[in-house]
């Protein structure tokens, strides 16, 4: 089966697309949250992958040429941002505060984890990109010396998580105002959680999409000069 997909260039791209289309349209049968289409997605190539005995080198040959539209669609996001800035300009301390203290608060539970379950120097570094958004995750990781697969691992189960979650989280706390709503995603949850916020409102999606520049900038700052405390 691997030689014969092997001659096949786009295989994993196909299979990646077609998972994900049925993931969304699963999501839109049924309607519940936990059916988060990447989460979803994912779950479907690994089992095609496991039952029809296909190595991960053989489906990424093909699926790598997905991981080259990363970058641009991070960068699309700033579209409905442009269209928000007036509303950018009057809350524009409280973004940068809430921001900064929600990346903090990422880095504070890391190190909390960490101590508390015992794990390793490269453990630490490798889980605190958790929160940001996967082409700047990778880099992080790799430069503070973490084990950049379990980082990219790490980022998506934070964000599929966060996008699940989040109303539930929202309607308990009882938070309502948009800025909020989607300052809380893009810091936490990064791009799937953006995209859960674009469903909540053009507002959200907006400062979602801000909250992952800026968590993104703040982290790759910060994880040098706290990486050596565990």
């Amino acid at each position: 089966m691997n030689e014969l997909l092997g001659t096949s260039l786009y295989f994993g791209m196909v299979l990646s697309v077609g998972a994900y289309l049925a993931a969304l349209w699963l999501k839109k049968k049924l309607g519940w949250a936990i059916l988060n289409p990447l989460l979803v997605a994912s779950i479907l190539v690994i089992a095609f992958l496991a039952v029809f005995r296909i190595d991960y080198q053989t489906y990424n040959e093909g699926a790598k040429y997905l991981s080259y539209l990363l970058t641009p669609a991070t960068v699309c996001l700033a579209i409905p941002l442009y269209k928000q800035l007036e509303m950018l300009k009057r809350h524009c301390a409280a973004v940068f505060a809430a921001i900064g203290s929600g990346v903090a608060a990422s880095a504070f539970s890391v190190f909390c984890l960490v101590k508390l379950l015992g794990l390793s120097h490269e453990d630490y570094v490798t889980l605190l990109p958790k929160s940001i958004t996967t082409a700047i995750g990778m880099g992080v990781s790799e430069e503070a010396g973490g084990i950049v697969a379990l980082t990219v691992v790490t980022i998506i189960l934070t964000g599929v998580a966060g996008s699940v979650m989040a109303e539930l989280i929202f309607k308990m706390v009882k938070i309502h105002h948009p800025v909020a709503r989607g300052l809380a995603l893009g810091t936490s949850a990064h791009a799937v959680g953006t995209s859960k916020a674009l469903e909540l409102g053009e507002i959200e999606g907006a400062m979602s999409s801000l909250a992952i520049a800026v968590a993104g900038l703040l982290t790759v700052i910060l994880v040098p000069i706290i990486s050596g405390l565990a």
